[in-house]
Formats: C-alpha cells, structure tokens, sequence
C-alpha cells in the first residue's frame, strides 16, 4: 500500500462516530502495518477508530490523554489489538487492553497479530494474551475459500470476521 493510501485510510478511521465502531490499540512503531489491518476490519465491516489522529487528542500525553482513551474505549463496541513485537515494549498497548478487558469482557477484544511470518509468535510470549480470541487467516468450517475468522483457542470455535464485528 503507498503512502497516499496509506494517509488516506488512516485519516477516514478518525472522522467517524464512534457508535458501533471498533477501537484498533496498537505501537506507535508499527504505522506500515496498521493501514492494512484497518483495510482488512473494514472490509468486514468495521468502522475503525485510531487515537493518534483523534482531533480531540492532546498533542502530548497527560492525564487528560489518559481520560480520553478510557472513554473512547469505552464508547466503542469492540476493541482489537495489533500484537507485534513493538507492541510489547509499548507503554500505552498492555494499559489500553487492560482498560478494555475491564469495561468490554473478553468477548469483545481480538488480538490481530501482525507478522512478516507465519510462524513468528514472538507478540505471544505476553502469558495474559492467551486470554483472547484472535484474528486469523484460513479455512472455516462450512466456507468453500479461506478467510478472515476469529478463533477461540480455548473452546476450538471461530466465526467469520464480519459476524464477530457485528455481535455475533
């Protein structure tokens, strides 16, 4: 994806109500990565908030900052996470999930890992992230093609993207 469509899909995921929409957390050090996440969430339906381009956001970060995330957390229906390397080390991914957790469940928070390999799990390595279903690429029961589903490890179940952004 180019820079044009890069910028072009980040800023449409800020000027949007945040009724119905879905929270993407995510490093701030993983910017080539969160255009195609938005790409595939809206693909299936997801209108997409990200903070960095919020117009409501303080230019640095303070408590007000703080109140702000809580709240848009809060007033969106679903929440996914971009699980990365960069992820980890961010201070603001792990706070923004556990505010999720707090106010959403579990059943409403997806992680979406992101990896130039399949088999690089290295986001994994978080013990907690076991917790939550993830987004992931392959065949679903009943579905003739591949697709974008989450899986919940624990009880070996999955529902195709769309299905789990709109509740189910």
């Amino acid at each position: 994806m180019g820079a044009v469509e890069t910028a072009r899909v980040r800023k449409a995921a800020t000027s949007r109500s945040l009724e119905g929409s879905t929270f993407l957390s995510h490093s701030s050090k993983d910017d080539d990565l969160v255009a195609g996440a938005i790409r595939v969430l809206e693909n299936h339906g997801a209108k997409v908030y990200i903070d960095e381009i919020d117009p409501e956001m303080p230019p640095y970060t303070s408590e007000k900052t703080a109140g702000l995330l809580k709240t848009r957390i809060r007033d969106t229906s679903r929440f996914v996470l971009l699980a990365s390397k960069n992820s980890k080390e961010s201070k603001w991914v792990p706070w923004e999930l556990g505010i999720a957790d707090g106010v959403k469940g579990t059943s409403k928070i997806a992680l979406f890992p992101a990896s130039d390999s399949s088999y690089d799990q290295a986001w994994a390595s978080w013990e907690y992230l076991g917790l939550y279903d993830r987004i992931v690429w392959g065949k679903l029961q009943n579905y003739q093609k591949e697709v974008w589903m989450v899986i919940d490890e624990k009880k070996n179940t999955a529902i195709e993207l769309s299905k789990w952004l709109k509740g189910y």
